[in-house]
């Protein structure tokens, strides 16, 4: 049987105080990147480059945009009113769109960061708030997240399409999201346990939680991180697990 794979990692989150310095060798591994916005990572000059290295390389663009929280990497909810979550999204990504349209390509999805992707994923209100600023930006934008989420019934509820996805690098909790960070072994850094979960994904359509639980997972993408150390080394493990499978990238 042969399987296409939608390969995606978040770059571009670079600034001149915090330096991702493998991030250019991801890029040729990959069919979909998600550029930070500038609200947890980024800034002009580094969103640029790697808009400018998406483009070069072929891959779909999404806008990955955050809760201006850069303390911790956007991975702190916060509490906002519902007018300042939608100016904050419409902001981001308008803004990347149109760099992205400045530069020659096109802006196809968008994929939350961090704490705000979990609340979208989790709360109904929130999403039916954030994807309609996405609709309202561009209606062919597709949205990216959790498969059977309030995101995926919210993108559903306006047409715009969805991407599911699931995550290469990290590991799952028993209720099929990804388990905290603040947990032990939340973040996988053997490239051979990342092909395990992967091989599991993509031939079983299931996934083992750290509780030893499986789970059923359809995804049509699969995440690696780029701020992850083992970036490089997973994504080139993987790549020599698709070559002996079969498995085809690309946008599904």
């Amino acid at each position: 049987m042969q399987y296409t794979v939608d390969l995606n990692a978040d770059l571009g989150e670079s600034t001149h105080t915090k330096r991702f310095p493998h991030e250019a060798e991801i890029f040729p591994y990959l069919s979909s990147c998600n550029i930070a916005c500038g609200f947890h990572g980024g800034d002009p000059i580094f969103i640029e480059k790697a808009i400018l290295q998406a483009l070069e390389h072929g891959l779909r663009i999404g806008a990955h945009p955050s809760y201006p929280e850069r303390e911790n990497f956007g991975r702190m909810p916060m509490e906002l009113t519902a007018a300042a979550q939608q100016a904050m999204l419409r902001y981001q990504v308008s803004a990347l769109k149109g760099m992205v349209e400045s530069l020659g390509g096109q802006l196809s999805y968008v994929k939350p960061h961090g704490a705000l992707y979990h609340t979208l994923c989790r709360d109904e209100r929130q999403a039916q708030l954030a994807v309609a600023v996405f609709h309202s930006i561009d209606p062919n934008l597709q949205v990216m997240g959790l498969p059977d989420s309030a995101l995926a019934r919210a993108a559903s509820d306006t047409g715009l399409g969805y991407i599911r996805e699931g995550f290469a690098d990290r590991r799952y909790a028993p209720d099929g999201q990804l388990l905290s960070r603040q947990q032990p072994g939340a973040v996988l850094h053997n490239p051979a346990e990342v092909v395990g979960q992967v091989r599991q994904i993509l031939m079983e359509g299931m996934v083992t939680t750290n509780t030893g639980a499986r789970l059923p997972l359809q995804v049509d993408s699969l995440c690696v991180h780029g701020d992850n150390p083992m970036a490089v080394p997973i994504l080139q493990a993987l790549d020599h697990f698709f070559r002996q499978s079969g498995i085809q990238k690309g946008n599904l």
